[in-house]
């Protein structure tokens, strides 16, 4: 079964003391808004609507925690980086990020999306600022990449590589695209390996399974 297979949601919070005790290990996403971090959620569990893609970027404003089936969780924290929210919200969102990203013992890795075609605004080196002192994990998703030539989105995959080699051998990252669903077994074994899964225990995403050839 795949890693985010059967994802469930747990609970919402609009302030870190919502939260549920620091208890299973937590993969935290992290995105500049309408960069396709909700789409990317759902492309990775194979559903839907898990996670909630607004149509106004800034809309989501929750840190919604997804139990998965070996005990741990996926926690969608709020996008980052809305030009039109207003500066208090802007500043609450922050610190509330920085907080959890700093400070939750349970937090065994963070994924970053940002949009393969702006890849490593201010914001997004902010968030590895905050999270790369902790040595823990970092793995970018370039999403949108289908909207990038092949070349370009090698390209820009190679450049991203080499600019994140300044936060640490931890960071690593790859290509994605939600709308073409490239990019999920390869995700999945990345996070999956911080959880001390081996390959054989990830199964195939429904997404990616192989067709035979017609004969």
């Amino acid at each position: 079964m795949s890693l985010f297979a059967n994802a469930v949601f747990h609970v919402s919070g609009t302030r870190l003391a919502d939260l549920p005790p620091a208890a299973g290990a937590e993969i935290a996403f992290a995105g500049r808004s309408n960069a396709g971090k909700s789409s990317a959620i759902n492309t990775l569990a194979g559903r839907t609507r898990l996670a909630f893609v607004s149509k106004t970027p800034g809309r989501t404003q929750l840190i919604n925690f997804f139990s998965l089936q070996n005990g741990a969780f996926l926690v969608d924290l709020p996008g980052y980086g809305y030009a039109d929210a207003p500066e208090a919200i802007r500043r609450q969102w922050q610190g509330m990020l920085e907080t959890y990203l700093t400070q939750r013992t349970s937090v065994f890795g963070l994924v970053v999306i940002m949009d393969a075609r702006r890849p490593l605004t201010e914001l997004d080196c902010k968030m590895l600022d905050w999270f790369a002192p902790s040595r823990k994990p970092i793995h970018v998703l370039l999403t949108k990449a289908d909207k990038l030539a092949r070349s370009e989105a090698t390209k820009t995959l190679k450049a991203t590589r080499e600019a994140l080699a300044a936060w640490g051998p931890q960071v690593t990252a790859q290509l994605f695209s939600s709308l073409k669903k490239t990019g999920v077994e390869e995700a999945e074994r990345v996070i999956g390996g911080w959880l001390g899964l081996e390959p054989a225990e990830i199964k195939p995403h429904q997404h990616q399974k192989k067709r035979k050839a017609p004969g």
